[in-house]
């Protein structure tokens, strides 16, 4: 009788097990099936964003020696020639080879500070630099083995941009050598890196900063400047940057402008300079103040001079001379680095000159 009533339950405890068993193995699938889905949705949405992030390419960049092909997103950058790498640097992006800077340099590094301070800030201390300041090192270059080659604001020439396109696409400057805005760089450059969109924001993101600081000088605003470089060994020439130049267009993004007398006298839009005799120093009366590279003892050789002395702004001091063992002397050909590094010491400096105009 005992037996009789035990069989029940025991059939019972085993159909229980048998569930248990079941049920596991039934969530051990379909937790194997889920996982399985969720990594193809993963693999199909990596794939998705490759296809994405390429779906722009070729991209083809017009330029003064034609148009670049660049077929896929570069992961190698190389930059030539000056500021280049700066606009790579301020994306993130760390060259893995780029032009020494050739003026305002302190020391034997080839780097400005601003790019010196933000290679620390990416972490790197070993950048590959190519001393190539008496000419392109298309040896250092190719041995970098680049994806592109950025050269938005440089002054290449043919046969340069011929030997560089061999080595790998290259972004030349769109109209003619040394005439390249910031702006201009950065989109073109950033383009080339396949981040037009983040180089757009970097430039809003400059244009914002610019303007803060811009309201602490008003009387900026609308004063006529010319950038004048003088040589107190041949004080009979004068060597004007025109608005073409980088250094003045970003003047006129300051507030300022060209006195017609001067911009009169430029025969070709697309040069950066113009150069006039001490005879011709009467195009440079309508100055409010002037810009150059100098000293004080410049400007007193200037305001001695017969000629040049006579220039209303000389006469009364009205000049903002950056000197040439400064940093502020690279500020002139500017870049969001540069930019960002030096606008309070040279916006200073311009106010003050401007200040004599009215002492």
């Amino acid at each position: 009788m005992k037996t009789k009533r035990n069989l029940p339950l025991r059939t019972l405890l085993i159909s229980v097990l048998l569930m248990i068993v079941l049920v596991g193995c039934s969530n051990q699938q379909q937790s194997s099936s889920t996982t399985t889905e969720e990594e193809n949705v993963t693999s199909q949405t990596d794939t998705t964003a490759s296809e994405d992030a390429n779906s722009e390419y070729p991209i083809v960049i017009e330029h003064a020696f034609g148009e670049s092909t660049i077929p896929s997103k570069p992961e190698r950058v190389v930059t030539v020639q000056w500021g280049n790498h700066d606009v790579a640097l301020a994306l993130g992006v760390v060259p893995v080879g780029f032009s020494a800077a050739n003026f305002g340099v302190q020391d034997d590094s080839g780097l400005l500070p601003w790019t010196a301070e933000k290679l620390e800030e990416l972490g790197v201390t070993d950048p590959n630099v190519f001393q190539d300041t008496d000419g392109l090192d298309f040896e250092a270059i190719s041995d970098a083995n680049p994806d592109v080659i950025l050269a938005a604001y440089s002054g290449i020439t043919q046969e340069d941009y011929d030997l560089l396109s061999q080595i790998a696409p290259v972004v030349a400057y769109p109209t003619a050598p040394w005439a390249t805005t910031w702006r201009e760089t950065v989109r073109l450059n950033a383009t080339g890196m396949g981040m037009k969109a983040e180089g757009e924001q970097l430039i809003k993101d400059t244009e914002e900063m610019v303007n803060e600081k811009l309201n602490e000088y008003p009387q900026i605003e609308g004063k006529k400047v010319v950038w004048v470089n003088f040589s107190a060994e041949d004080m009979s020439k004068l060597h004007i940057y025109t608005p073409v130049d980088s250094r003045v267009s970003f003047l006129y993004e300051l507030g300022m402008v060209y006195p017609e007398s001067v911009t009169e006298l430029i025969t070709d839009p697309d040069s950066y300079s113009l150069n006039l005799s001490a005879e011709n120093a009467e195009a440079l009366f309508d100055a409010d103040i002037i810009i150059g590279y100098g000293n004080d003892e410049l400007l007193q050789t200037l305001q001695a001079d017969p000629l040049l002395g006579k220039i209303p702004a000389i006469e009364r001091g009205s000049v903002a001379f950056i000197e040439s063992d400064t940093p502020l002397v690279a500020a002139g050909t500017p870049n969001p680095l540069s930019i960002s590094y030096t606008i309070d010491e040279y916006l200073e400096l311009i106010g003050g000159a401007i200040d004599k105009v009215n002492e």
